[in-house]
This record gives structure tokens, C-alpha cells and sequence, in this order.
């Protein structure tokens, strides 16, 4: 008899074959079990408690899953998902996690026939390609100037969330603020930053109704010296630098060995005239405003309060770049090179109001901004929290009409369309690939399905009469109403969706599941390399019997 042969070393835990597949399986619908709550109108709020003791209430399935710790490695690659999601279009967060599990769960199904997973999947990428061209063919186009289809559109996105109790206020907020920001690059494409020139501030008090949308941006800094400068500028004319105006200290500790005393006063003096010819520079083009990041000395303040000049020191770069971007100016890196053209004339108003206990400075009512700030007011800071990360995605949502002006249906009719047409396209399939290809099919209806049982309706009579509608994939408007349960026809409740969150949806979701298939091993218990010298820990053996059950997330 030959010895048996050991490859691994003890303390490592190997899985492979179809167990590693049903774990990976069953951890994947746990997450998306976790988060199918929330998908809806009709959702359920999650609280999470962290370890600090902050309380998080949110239904957003990023959100929620960013919070989690999760044991299980598939259960991981599941909460990357919903991350990309939320960076990439901003929404559909919760729809991912469902469909992708529910893609994992009717593949169960195969594996334990002895499909191969490499099959399964051919079918799948096969399912989403024709998914998309359903897709494709139910769009239909938008005329972004529209303010009313782009509210109903911005609202469906809103009214799965918390502050749809609001109505229309974080709608106007996100569409007011993205039409403002979009730049025309020609050729019909629009490039709207969210992330850099839409600044979000929370300011605690007041009534949710006094948010809105500045024609301009603020930031949290008062003038320099509040006795002596104005704090109300009408059409300012503003400077933005980002030099220090203050004496250049050495880079090291420098050393100056003074011999005579009068040298002492020479050196204040010579400190003196450096900052009173950068001023003069400054002042040479009547500023009435002039805005620092870094440092600004008394001295310098005390030439500007002279001349009447508001100063404003040690801003944010980011909020720097905004200013540039709402009053035209721009920011200039050293005072001898500023010319007439860095000067911002855009603006309209310059002022600091007290808001709460802190003072925040306007730049306000500016021709044609290209940034802008949402000021957010409300009670707590959790509803802050919670309205800021709805903005998010409706700004989102905004964006993406903005740049792919195609509307599809909501409400689950999307996806019943495409599961009714692709069960007709799997009659025509040949070969094994035709039964996955339809359970891909089956899937899909998840989300319908999902919205039905957190209404609370009759699931399997509502289902029966949606399939009944779709049949022969016609009627591709007919979904659930999420409010009633009732099913209605789309178009007249107003229930959109944007076209690249579903398809960005679909694609995320079906290739995500693709590859949780195509493992069949799992290595687990692999050590860092040891430090020489130190004892080797003694290998645990492990009997059959527990193995197995750590792989198991309980339901």
C-alpha cells in the first residue's frame, strides 16, 4: 500500500465540489434575505447599531450592507455588488442583491442535477444579453428639458425611500441641482459631477421645508475679522488664492546671526514690505473679496480691512474649487500673476448669516453657477443623515436621465417584459442550455414578486395574473403598484425607472452570480508566514461532522 500522500498542511480547511456551491449559495440568499425588506414603497427601515454606539435607520441597500460584518466570503463579494451599484449609478442598490440571489437560487437547482456550472453560466450571459435588447426595445426616450417628466421620474426613484413622505422637496432639490451643474461637452453629451461641485450641508434645526438649492455655494467660515469687514457684499468681486499671505518661515529651522541692532528692525521691516507689496498686488484689482486656503497674517488682514476688502482664510480646497466653478473666478497660485480674468464677477451676493450656533458664508445668486450647495435643515441628525443619502440617490437618478435620456417602466414591469420574452426565446434554444436559460427567465421575477409580498397582497394570485398579462411579452407597461398592490398600468401612475440603473442592474447581477457559480473550492486557514523562532502553533483537527456545519449562515 503506498502512504497516503499530504499535500496541504494540517491547520488548512479545504472545500470543494458542490458542498462549497450550496454554501456559497445559501450565504448569498441570507444577504439578499437580509435586505429584501426594503425593496419598495412599502419598505421596512433596517436600524443598525455600530460599535461605537451610533445608531444608523436607513432602507438603502448600500447603506445597510456597508455596515454589516460578514463571516462568509461570498456573502462579501455579494455586498460589493450593491457598493459598485451605489458608485456607479446610484441606485438599484436593493434590486441587485435580490435579483443576484435569486439568479444563485434557481441555480441550485442545476448543481444538484450535475450541471456543470460552466453551462449554467453560458446559459445566463446568454439570458442577459437578450435581457438588454428587451431592454432596448421597451426604452423610450425623454426630453430631459421636461421638468414634469423628470419630477415623476426623480420621484419613483424617491418613493421607495424614507422622505417620500415629503413629496416633491428632495425631487426639486436633486433636479434643480444637477440642471445647474451639467456641463455641455457637445456632441449631445452631458458631463454632470455630482461628487465635486454638488456640496451637501447638514445643518441641524429649522423644518425640513427651509431646504433648497443655492444659486451659488456656502461653507462653514466667518470673515477674518467680524468688527472690521463687511459681511454683506452685493456683486462682490472675488479673488481665490492659494498661496499663504503671510511671511515665508524657512523651510528648517533657520538661523540669522544679527550684528547690529538696527538689522532687527531692517528684518521686521523687510517681513512687513513683503506682505504690504503682496497686498498692494492684490488690492491693485478692487477686490471686495478675497479667499485664501492657506494662511493670512494680522498684517495682511489690517491692509485689507483698509481698503474695505472682506477676507476669508484657510478654506477647503474642494470648496475653493466650488466657489471657482459658481462665481467665474479663478484660482491663482501666486498674487504677481493675477490678471483681470481671475477675478470672479459671477456672484451676486456675498454674505454671512449665523444659522444654528455657527456662522456660514454665502456666495450667492451667481449668473449661471456651474456648482451649487443643497443646504439641508432638519430636526435630528439621523433624519439629516437619512434625507442626505436619499439626495444622493435621487441626485444619481438625476444624473443618469441626464446623461441617457431613456425611460423604462417601474414598479416590476421591466422585469416581468423581459422574463415573459425570454421564456418564449427558450422554447427555440437547443441543448442542455435551454433549461437554465429559463430558469435565468424565472428569476427575473423576483423583483416583482419581492414588491408584492411588502405590500402584503395575495403573492401567488398577483403573480399568476401579472405572468397572464405579460404572456407574450405584450402589455410591457403593467406592473405593481407598490403602494396598493394593486396592478395597474405604469404609464398612468407614473412609475418610471431610468434605463442604465436596470440595465447596469441586470449586467451587475447576473455576472456577479456567474462567478460565485464558478467556484467549486475553497481554501480557508491559510497563516501568514511565521517569524523564525517562534513555536509553530499545534494544527487543530477538526472531525467531519464540524466542518460542515461552519459553512452553514444560518437563515
Amino acid at each position: 500500500m503506498h502512504s497516503p500522500v499530504v499535500v496541504l498542511n494540517d491547520s488548512l480547511n479545504r472545500e470543494s465540489g458542490s458542498r462549497v456551491h450550496h454554501a456559497n449559495i445559501q450565504a448569498s440568499k441570507a444577504v439578499a434575505d437580509i435586505i429584501r425588506t426594503t425593496l419598495g414603497p412599502r419598505s421596512m427601515l433596517k436600524m443598525l447599531l455600530d460599535a461605537s454606539g451610533g445608531i444608523v435607520v436607513t432602507n438603502d441597500g448600500n447603506a445597510i450592507l456597508r455596515e454589516l460584518d460578514l463571516a462568509h466570503p461570498a456573502a462579501k463579494s455579494m455586498i460589493e455588488l450593491s457598493r459598485t451599484q451605489d458608485e456607479e449609478v446610484g441606485d438599484g442598490t436593493t434590486s441587485v442583491i435580490v435579483l443576484a440571489g435569486e439568479m444563485l437560487h434557481v441555480a441550485e437547482a442545476f448543481i444538484d442535477k450535475r450541471f456543470h456550472p460552466t453551462v449554467i453560466c453560458r446559459a445566463y450571459s446568454k439570458a442577459l444579453e437578450d435581457a438588454i435588447a428587451v431592454l432596448d426595445k421597451i426604452a423610450m426616450p425623454i426630453d430631459v428639458n421636461d421638468r414634469v417628466t423628470m419630477m415623476e421620474l426623480v420621484k419613483s426613484c424617491i418613493g421607495t425611500k424614507f422622505t417620500s413622505q415629503f413629496g416633491d422637496l428632495v425631487a426639486d432639490l436633486a433636479l434643480d441641482a444637477t440642471t445647474t451643474i451639467g456641463v455641455d461637452l457637445g456632441q449631445g453629451l452631458r458631463e454632470v459631477d455630482i461628487k465635486k461641485y454638488i456640496k451637501v450641508e447638514k445643518v441641524p434645526g429649522g423644518q425640513l421645508e427651509d431646504s433648497k438649492v443655492l444659486k451659488g455655494v456656502m461653507f462653514n467660515k466667518d470673515v477674518v475679522a467680524p468688527g472690521k469687514m463687511r459681511r454683506k457684499i452685493i456683486n462682490p468681486r472675488i479673488i481665490l488664492l492659494d498661496c499663504p499671505l503671510e511671511y515665508k518661515k524657512g523651510e528648517n529651522q533657520t538661523n540669522a546671526e544679527l550684528v547690529r541692532e538696527e538689522d532687527w528692525a531692517v528684518l521686521l521691516k523687510m517681513e512687513e514690505e513683503y506682505i504690504e507689496s503682496i497686498c498692494m498686488q492684490i488690492l491693485k484689482f478692487k477686490p471686495d473679496l478675497v479667499i485664501t486656503e492657506k494662511g493670512l497674517s494680522d498684517l495682511a488682514c489690517h491692509y485689507f480691512s483698509k481698503a474695505g476688502v472682506s477676507a476669508i482664510r484657510r478654506l477647503r480646497k474642494t470648496d475653493n474649487n466650488r466657489i471657482a466653478k459658481a462665481c467665474g473666478a479663478t484660482i491663482v497660485n501666486r498674487p504677481d500673476e493675477l490678471q483681470e480674468s481671475d477675478v470672479g464677477t459671477g456672484a451676486g451676493l456675498f454674505e454671512v448669516k449665523k444659522i444654528g450656533d455657527e456662522f456660514f458664508a454665502f456666495v450667492d445668486d451667481c449668473k449661471d453657477p456651474k456648482a451649487c450647495t443643497v443646504l439641508l435643515r432638519g430636526a435630528s441628525k439621523d433624519l439629516l443623515n437619512e434625507v442626505e443619502r436619499n439626495l444622493q440617490d435621487a441626485l444619481s437618478v438625476a444624473r443618469n436621465i441626464l446623461k441617457n435620456p431613456k425611460l423604462l417602466p417601474g414598479g416590476g414591469a421591466t422585469e416581468l417584459t423581459v422574463s415573459a420574452t425570454l421564456k418564449q426565446k427558450s422554447q427555440s434554444i437547443e441543448g442542455i442550455e435551454k433549461w437554465p436559460y429559463e430558469a435565468a427567465a424565472i428569476a427575473f421575477e423576483a423583483i416583482p414578486r419581492t414588491l408584492a409580498q411588502n405590500c402584503g397582497v395575495n403573492v401567488i394570485r398577483t403573480m399568476t395574473a401579472l405572468q397572464g398579462k405579460h404572456a407574450n411579452g405584450e402589455n410591457s407597461w403593467i406592473g405593481i403598484d407598490g403602494n396598493t398592490g394593486a396592478i395597474s398600468d405604469m404609464r398612468e401612475q407614473k412609475i418610471w425607472d431610468a434605463y442604465n440603473v436596470k440595465a447596469q442592474t441586470f449586467k451587475t447581477a447576473i455576472e456577479a452570480a456567474s462567478m460565485l457559480l464558478r467556484i467549486d473550492d475553497i481554501v480557508s486557514g491559510i497563516k501568514k508566514k511565521q517569524a523564525p523562532g517562534s513555536t509553530p502553533s499545534k494544527p487543530t483537527i477538526e472531525q467531519e461532522g464540524e466542518a460542515d456545519n461552519e459553512q452553514m449562515i444560518p437563515e
